[in-house]
């Protein structure tokens, strides 16, 4: 539900733009008033959310578009980073087992829900 606390962000299929959602994102985070290591925290998730869904939702299709949405309501923050993918159904995936990763035995894949749910307070796919 968009109103008048809510920005919009789209960016190109592109990595390397995510880097606007980042900015765009501490920008209206800090107006707020959130301190500095939250916004920290909130830029990696949303680069992460972006990074997932060009590769992931997109497909790396590079004429598709990630669109970032932020707003404000009484107390809560909440960023939406929507794709053109089927979405998500199912349970929350695992997290990575790093020590299988380190040795070989599992692609290095899953770090950036991994790191997301870590640097958020809720998370929904």
């Amino acid at each position: 539900m968009q109103n008048e606390k809510t920005i919009e962000l789209s960016i190109p299929n592109i990595l390397g733009f995510e880097r606007f959602a980042m900015s765009c994102t501490a920008t209206y985070a800090q107006s707020l008033g959130f301190k500095a290591e939250r916004i920290e925290d909130l830029k990696t998730a949303v680069a992460e959310a972006c990074i997932n869904a060009m590769q992931h939702g997109n497909k790396e299709k590079r004429h598709e578009r990630v669109v970032v949405q932020m707003s404000r309501s009484n107390d809560s923050f909440m960023v939406s980073v929507i794709d053109k993918g089927d979405g998500f159904t199912g349970p929350m995936p695992k997290d990575p087992d790093i020590e299988r990763i380190v040795q070989s035995l599992d692609p290095p894949e899953g770090f950036g829900l991994f790191l997301i749910k870590r640097l958020v307070d809720d998370i929904e796919l």
